[in-house]
């Protein structure tokens, strides 16, 4: 089958690793080079193992029918359907295989689309390693806690179901800010014992008290963090900055 063209190449690598306790990945991705890189990073994160790639809707249905994966990661841009129409069909046909979308689509209605679709990551193209790494473990917990739970009353549902939400992809900075500095004010926001004023994050950062604040005023203003206010003896009132958990 053209879809599971990789699988015996996949099974000849890790054919020695038992199939208990993997978690098997089907990577469809109609680039044949961006597969292969999404093959790479998989095969790096223990206990998944790929077990085939395709690179069509079409093929992507044929693969689950005959290597039963557990996880597909899937691209939204395919050459014969949109990514999130394969998933109906995979229900359609008795697959109960979870769905992680690995797309460059950042349209809300792709995002909505997928949620309705009961997806269980959202991860935008371009990535790195560690950022499918983490989303990787992430389901690998969940899929353990939901495999071996038992449910006693509502505080083991809610354990089970914490942190299932997926996480609309993060907004384009606005122009003139870097992703360095947001970070840099991101740790120092999330590392602070209490609130932090604009002065207080320069000083941490090393970046000026302007730049300090419009980073902090953008964070606040994607609701990432909360403001509040603390009055003085006189003049106005300091802004104090805090990530919102």
């Amino acid at each position: 089958m053209t879809g599971t063209r990789d699988t015996t190449e996949t099974h000849a690598t890790t054919g020695t690793r038992d199939k208990a306790g993997t978690i098997d990945v089907l990577v469809v991705d109609d680039d044949f080079m961006v597969a292969r890189v999404h093959r790479a990073f998989v095969e790096r994160v223990e206990p998944f193992r790929v077990v085939g790639v395709a690179h069509t809707g079409g093929q992507a249905v044929e693969a689950v029918d005959e290597l039963r994966p557990d996880l597909v990661l899937l691209d939204l841009y395919l050459p014969d359907l949109f990514g999130l129409d394969v998933i109906p069909r995979l229900r359609t046909a008795g697959h109960d295989c979870d769905v992680m979308v690995i797309s460059a689509a950042q349209e809300a209605d792709a995002v909505r689309g997928a949620v309705r679709q009961g997806v269980v990551d959202y991860l935008l193209k371009p990535f790195d390693f560690e950022d499918l790494r983490t989303r990787l473990e992430r389901y690998a917990a969940q899929r353990g806690r939901l495999l071996t739970t038992v449910v006693r009353g509502q505080a083991d549902i809610d354990r089970v179901l914490a942190g299932t939400a997926v996480p609309a992809p993060a907004p384009a900075l606005p122009k003139g800010m870097s992703v360095e500095t947001a970070e840099l004010v991101e740790r120092a926001l999330r590392a602070a014992d209490g609130t932090l004023s604009a002065s207080e994050c320069a000083a941490l950062t090393g970046v000026s008290r302007v730049s300090a604040r419009r980073y902090l005023e953008y964070f606040h203003g994607t609701g990432s963090a909360e403001v509040s206010l603390r009055y003085g003896v006189a003049g106005r009132p300091e802004r104090r900055y805090s990530w919102r958990t």
